[in-house]
C-alpha cells in the first residue's frame, strides 16, 4: 500500500460523527476518500468552503470550487460558500474539532515545523498557524523520513507553526502521541518492527509494554464520492 494511503486511511478513523474538520494542503487531502461510509463528517478549508467532499471523476471539475492549494474539489448536498472573515472566524474562534496538517519537522516537545521550506521561496505560512492554535484536536500526517532524515526531531531546526504541542502523529510507520512526559509510541503499521520504527526516528520515544498494531480503514466501507 502506499505511504500516503496508508497515512489517510489511519487518520481517517480518527474522525467522528459531526465533526467539523480542516485539511491542510498534500497528504491530508487524500482523507475524505477513506472516510467511514457511517462517519458524517464537514470538511472545511480555509478559502471558503463547509461541506468539501473528493472529486466526483474526470470532466466533473467546477472552476470556482477548489480547496486553499487550488485543488479542485466536490461539495456535499447543503454545503456553504463562505468569505474569509467567516472561514478565520471558524478557525480562530475555537470552532473546529480536528485540523489535519502535513509536517516538516515535530520534536520531542510536539512542537510542529511545517509551513517554511528550506532553500525555496515561501509566499507566507497560509493558515496554519491559525490552525495549530485554534482547532481543538492538531493532527499531522506525514511520512516518517524525507531523503533519509527523520523528520521527528529532538528539537525542531525549522522556523515553529505554533507553540502548542499537537495531539497526534500519524506516520506510514506508527502512530505516535506527544504528551508532557515526551512522544509515546501508540500503533506500529503492519510489517514494521520496532526496532525499525526506533531507528528511524531521531527524538526519543517512550515505548508502552504493549504497542497496538496500527488499524486502517476498510475500503470496502467507504463513500463514494460525492455528487456536485
Amino acid at each position: 500500500m502506499d505511504d500516503k494511503v496508508l497515512i489517510a486511511k489511519r487518520v481517517a478513523l480518527e474522525l467522528k460523527d459531526g465533526d467539523l474538520v480542516n485539511l491542510g494542503i498534500g497528504l491530508p487531502t487524500l482523507i475524505p476518500n477513506y472516510l467511514h461510509r457511517d462517519v458524517e463528517v464537514f470538511f472545511q478549508s480555509e478559502n471558503g468552503i463547509v461541506g468539501m467532499a473528493p472529486m466526483p471523476g474526470p470532466g466533473m471539475e467546477v472552476e470556482s470550487l477548489t480547496d486553499a492549494g487550488g485543488v479542485f474539489v466536490g461539495a456535499i448536498p447543503g454545503a456553504a460558500s463562505i468569505d474569509s472573515c467567516v472561514s478565520f472566524g471558524l478557525i480562530r474562534g475555537g470552532h473546529l474539532d480536528v485540523t489535519v496538517l502535513g509536517g516538516l519537522e515535530v520534536d520531542e516537545q510536539g512542537q510542529l515545523a511545517n509551513w517554511m521550506v528550506p532553500g525555496k521561496m515561501v509566499p507566507g505560512m497560509g493558515g496554519a498557524m491559525d490552525l495549530v492554535t485554534g482547532a481543538k484536536r492538531v493532527i499531522v500526517a506525514m511520512t516518517h523520513t524525507a531523503k533519509g532524515r527523520s523528520k521527528i526531531v529532538k528539537k525542531c531546526t525549522l522556523p515553529l507553526t505554533s507553540v502548542r504541542r499537537v495531539n497526534l502523529i500519524v506516520t506510514e510507520m506508527a502512530v505516535i502521541e506527544p504528551t508532557e512526559d515526551g512522544l509515546v509510541l501508540l500503533e506500529i503499521a503492519p510489517g514494521v518492527t520496532l526496532e525499525q520504527v526506533i531507528a528511524a526516528t531521531g527524538a526519543l520515544l517512550i515505548v508502552p509494554d504493549s504497542v497496538r498494531e496500527m488499524p486502517v480503514v476498510d475500503e470496502t466501507q467507504t463513500m463514494e464520492p460525492a455528487v456536485q
